[in-house]
């Protein structure tokens, strides 16, 4: 556990920063994506929901500056909390047009992506200035310590995407690590500990299934594999989050301190 704590003394200067990248790079790419292939996307939108040129090239004017002015704006920590609400408007108009709501695995994802900005959020919060600064109360900490709290759920979903049912001795093995590592997130017990080993675990299976850049431009899986990538490094930002700032009042570490 003193490693653990060396660890975070030496990172704590730079890990927030890395986090935070971490955590914009889907929208990131995602905007870049929209400037580069602005006719195929505009295209799609208008074949699958029948809406016009002119609609559906203000969804993906709307996706592409909505994107990257929120991460402008979260990189120089201006206004975070009008880009987190900017990002979470971008997830559900994304979620609805792309149909993803009726896609489970797509859907526990951009869940997942939402408790990343809610974490975001929660750190935003306490870094803005109170008239009241250094005198607690119950009503400027509770919606914080409460968004953490759903930021640490809502995180856990991405890896409820990776378990695999089969058989195999590593497949099972990995499931009983990868939920019991989940649960400990999620309820805030050893939570930086947990929260950075399932980075590390992330982002080797991330390196390893979505290595997009092997993989010619020119083919689908390409792009499907790159906004995998993307978004799942989105995740581990938001594990990183939780690893920086600690999991928050609402959370067993928290209630031990009070035993």
């Amino acid at each position: 556990m003193g490693q653990n704590d060396q660890f975070l003394r030496v990172t704590k200067q730079y890990l927030p920063h890395v986090a935070r990248l971490c955590l914009i790079s889907t929208f990131l790419e995602d905007g870049i994506r929209m400037w580069f292939q602005w006719s195929e996307q505009r295209d799609y939108i208008d074949t699958t929901w029948n809406c016009g040129y002119l609609l559906a090239s203000s969804f993906v004017f709307l996706n592409l500056l909505g994107q990257l002015t929120g991460c402008v704006l979260v990189l120089s920590r201006n206004f975070v909390q009008y880009a987190c609400f900017g990002l979470f408007g971008i997830i559900a108009l994304q979620t609805i047009a792309y149909s993803i709501l009726w896609d489970l695995k797509f859907l526990m994802r951009n869940l997942a992506l939402g408790g990343g900005l809610l974490l975001l959020l929660a750190e935003s919060r306490s870094e803005g200035k109170s008239m009241f600064a250094g005198v607690p109360t119950m009503r400027e900490s509770s919606p914080k310590q409460y968004m953490q709290l759903g930021g640490r759920v809502l995180l856990v979903l991405m890896f409820m995407t990776l378990l695999h049912f089969d058989a195999s001795f590593f497949s099972i093995v990995q499931n009983i690590v990868g939920t019991a590592l989940m649960i400990l997130v999620a309820i805030g017990f050893k939570t930086k500990l947990a929260a950075l080993t399932l980075v590390v675990w992330l982002f080797a299976i991330n390196v390893y299934f979505n290595a997009f850049w092997t993989i010619p431009v020119y083919k689908p899986m390409h792009d499907f594999l790159k906004y995998d990538f993307f978004q799942t490094m989105s995740v581990i930002g938001g594990l990183l989050l939780v690893v920086a700032l600690g999991p928050g009042g609402v959370s067993m570490d928290e209630k031990k301190k009070e035993w």
